[in-house]
């Protein structure tokens, strides 16, 4: 016979139960005790000794709520006020002199064309010196001032 000291046995490892298994367990009977709970105060807790007739009911105040509504016309917009300023406006034109020709400048050119004698920065200089609308061929006449080329310069 083997000796029972020599070697003894080894006691079983005990790992606790993963967390799964405990809920699986455990739910379950949670929900059963709930549910026995719920069986078990659903009776009344006072019983009657007149079981034939069923009690009359109580008559209770009625609440009963009326909201009015009043229909209110929009108001009018306050009028609009304008501030009108009348200002004076003063415009200073610069016109050259006509330069007379004497004939004696010697810069090579013949002819009556006078376009270089007058001009204007703009169609706003033009028109205060009444010279607006100006032709190609008159004085003061420059491509700046036609906007279209048709040859019509501060025509609009």
């Amino acid at each position: 016979m083997a000796n029972p000291y020599t070697n003894p046995p080894t006691p079983p490892v005990v790992r606790p139960a993963p967390k799964w298994a405990r809920k699986r367990y455990l739910l379950p009977a949670l929900a059963l005790a709930f549910l026995v709970g719920l069986g078990a105060g659903a009776g009344d807790p006072q019983p009657r000794d007149d079981k034939s007739e069923p009690a009359a009911a109580a008559p209770r105040p009625t609440v009963t709520i009326t909201a009015t509504a009043t229909a209110t016309a929009t108001p009018e917009p306050a009028p609009t006020v304008t501030e009108t300023r009348k200002v004076k406006v003063r415009v200073t034109v610069t016109a050259r002199a006509a330069a007379e020709d004497d004939g004696s400048s010697g810069s090579g050119t013949t002819g009556g064309d006078d376009t270089g004698s007058v001009h204007y920065a703009n169609c706003g200089e033009a028109r205060a010196a009444g010279a607006a609308p100006v032709h190609r061929g008159e004085p003061g006449y420059a491509s700046h001032l036609d906007r279209d080329g048709d040859g019509v310069g501060c025509d609009s």
